[in-house]
């Protein structure tokens, strides 16, 4: 007989509302992420300025709402000055975060018409590893001032008239990692973050910062990094960061299939070391997330960044998913959504070649991957509210995380379209029977259900191979009242939709 799964759903019971900034992505100068990635002059799709219309479709298919720039790691080496102003007269540098010939051809006002050009709102991060206040400031002078100062004449004189009135900026990336350039301790990062908030705040009152969290659960820091960075930024900073990577390492798919279950213990975690500092300050305040890198990345077949060869635009980190990589890929989103009352900010990283879901090739194709599928479907539906759905599972039991569901569900309820949206992920290797129990709804009407369900044929290579990604029909869903029967395949990733009032 099958595991058996309950979930009970109410209207009334809300974690969130869903912030459609969680289905943001990011594009760094980083292998070909920006050049034959979204910008390829003389492409047949290339618009007059130079970016890819195929990546552009895409990027609007995918569902992107935010898009980070220009780092991760490249962005704490980066002379912003070094992007702006005639092409021709920009410099060539060595980018140490990776090891790459950057000639400066994209730079600030490029990336900014691109988000205009694809709809989508810049989440701009600054360099607090090689530079400091002066500098951020700047570049908030720049961008976000009509006119009448010397930066924002700049830009005026480089073609961009009116400001772009960019409203969120990450300071700084990873600055916790022995790998970055300019890397700080706590201490050191928390008074550098302080100083370029304030500076930069002074510049345009009205914007929103993000402050470095930890870049891995794994780092020795954790935990005592949030606490000393919080101690300085807390009352002025608005979202504390958090980045998360989860491979399948040597063979164990049963812990890769709970990769979601250690990332939203990861969640968790940071969430209550920011309101500890909040206890001890005596604030009602609550800070909220932007994990503004997320995704499955096999890292472990990255040769590290001194074993680089020093190119422009190298094939760096292009990871092939599987259609296993598109489930986990999937649950990783669904618990982004789940924790909508905490989680403001998401970037999958990266959008394009880069361990990404779209992938081009020069002069070619731009295509998807297997892990486009569930994040299109989820940021297309996933609307509204997150309901605070209650489950009973079978449990897992993995090597690397101890026991976990093996069953999770994430539950929306769209009001004011009458859109009740269940996305389930079946970590186990056995088909679950399963009943929601939505009784609290009227009208309960089932709409559409797919399924991905992993197999074992490894990295899809092409498009026509990513291809085995399509979500399917999941078929045999039977609605009785307010009760929904359905079985979960087995490793699956599902997305039922109904619509209903109350």
């Amino acid at each position: 007989m099958s595991p058996s799964t309950r979930i009970v759903v109410h209207p009334s019971y809300v974690v969130g509302e869903i912030d459609r900034r969680i289905f943001g992505s990011f594009v760094e100068h980083l292998g070909r992420a920006v050049y034959t990635g979204i910008y390829e002059p003389g492409h047949e799709t290339a618009d007059e300025q130079g970016f890819r219309q195929d990546v552009a479709d895409l990027t609007n298919e995918l569902g992107t709402t935010v898009v980070r720039y220009p780092g991760g790691n490249f962005v704490s080496n980066y002379f912003w000055e070094d992007g702006v102003g005639p092409r021709e007269e920009r410099p060539t540098r060595i980018d140490l975060a990776w090891r790459t010939l950057e000639p400066n051809t994209v730079g600030t006002d490029e990336f900014l018409a691109w988000t205009k050009k694809t709809g989508t709102e810049p989440v701009m991060a600054v360099n607090l590893g090689t530079r400091g206040a002066d500098a951020a400031a700047n570049l908030v002078e720049y961008c976000n001032i009509p006119g009448g100062t010397t930066w924002s004449e700049k830009r005026r004189a480089n073609g961009a008239d009116e400001p772009y009135a960019i409203k969120t900026w990450c300071l700084g990336n990873e600055m916790d990692g022995p790998w970055q350039i300019g890397h700080k301790t706590a201490d050191e990062y928390g008074t550098i973050a302080s100083q370029a908030l304030q500076a930069m705040r002074r510049v345009d009152p009205t914007i929103e910062f993000v402050v470095c969290g930890s870049s891995s659960r794994d780092m020795v820091t954790f935990g005592e990094w949030e606490r000393i960075v919080l101690e300085h930024t807390f009352d002025d900073a608005d979202y504390l960061s958090m980045h998360a990577y989860y491979e399948e390492h040597d063979g164990d798919r049963v812990s890769f299939l709970a990769s979601a279950a250690a990332f939203e213990a990861f969640m968790h975690e940071v969430i209550a070391t920011a309101d500890a500092v909040a206890a001890r300050k005596h604030s009602t305040k609550r800070l909220k997330l932007s994990v503004d890198e997320w995704n499955v990345w096999y890292l472990s077949r990255f040769a590290g960044e001194e074993n680089l060869e020093l190119l422009e635009q190298p094939r760096l980190i292009e990871d092939v998913y599987s259609v296993l990589d598109a489930v986990v890929a999937g649950d990783l989103l669904a618990t982004l959504v789940r924790n909508a009352d905490r989680v403001a900010i998401a970037c999958l990283a990266q959008l394009v070649n880069v361990i990404a879901p779209i992938m081009t090739e020069p002069g070619g194709e731009a295509w998807k991957q297997t892990t486009f599928y569930p994040i299109a479907l989820t940021a297309e539906h996933a609307r509204g509210v997150t309901l605070d759905a209650r489950i009973e599972a079978p449990t897992l039991t993995t090597g690397k995380y101890g026991d976990v569901d093996g069953v999770a569900s994430t539950i929306t309820w769209d009001a004011e379209t009458g859109s009740l949206v269940a996305i389930l992920s079946n970590r186990t290797d056995a088909a679950s029977e399963t009943t929601i129990d939505a009784s609290a709804f009227s009208g309960l009407t089932l709409v559409d259900a797919q399924t991905i369900i992993a197999d074992h044929a490894g990295p899809r290579k092409t498009r026509e191979d990513a291809e085995a990604a399509t979500p399917k029909a999941l078929d045999g869903v039977s609605v009785d009242g307010g009760i929904v029967s359905l079985t979960l395949p087995a490793e699956s990733w599902s997305l039922v939709r109904f619509t209903a009032s109350v």
